[in-house]
């Protein structure tokens, strides 16, 4: 019998598997040098809880929302907290959880980062259309539920946290993001 196609189709999954373990890696080092103190991973643990709800911000929530562990979460929430930018509270609902909260100075960081973000993201995806990020989006989406499970992503809006004057900084963020996208996308 001739394997050839299967052969194939399997190097091709090799290189898709190896590809993308290598991209997290890459994605993770090179957005750790745009957000300073705040590591990536860190500042998509802040990005989860924001879209959660307040009440229902505990670590099994965070931890499916990011795709891992609870004791992963713990890590990150335990880092972020001894940073200052969150606290962990008891859970109104369910006195055997804890609920975690972004502080004061977490929500003025969260602007500051998201800036820094902004211009990561303009970097990283700076060869593509909006027609090829929404393939790749749904490629990601098809490929995370290789287990039957449905990713609980980031679609809708999260909590917006933004004070009046931040809402100034948020709109010189998204033209210079405009202005940075337009100029990449027509070279």
């Amino acid at each position: 019998m001739d394997y050839s196609k299967e052969r194939r189709d399997l190097f091709l999954m090799q290189q898709v598997y190896g590809t993308l373990f290598s991209l997290i890696n890459k994605l993770q080092i090179q957005g750790d040098k745009y957000l300073d103190d705040l590591t990536s991973r860190q500042f998509m643990t802040i990005i989860a809880i924001l879209h959660l709800s307040e009440d229902e911000t505990t670590l099994n929530n965070i931890a499916k929302k990011l795709g891992t562990s609870k004791q992963n979460v713990n890590r990150l929430v335990t880092s972020i907290e001894k940073k200052g930018y969150l606290s962990v509270v008891p859970s109104e609902k369910d006195k055997r959880a804890i609920n975690v909260k972004l502080s004061e100075m977490g929500k003025r960081k969260v602007i500051e980062s998201s800036e820094k973000a902004v211009h990561f993201m303009a970097d990283v995806f700076n060869q593509f259309t909006t027609e090829e990020l929404e393939t790749l989006w749904k490629l990601l989406k098809k490929l995370y539920e290789f287990d039957g499970e449905t990713h609980d992503g980031f679609e809708e809006e999260g909590r917006n946290i933004a004070a009046e004057d931040d809402n100034k900084i948020i709109n010189k963020m998204m033209e210079e993001f405009s202005k940075k996208r337009r100029e990449k996308l027509h070279k």
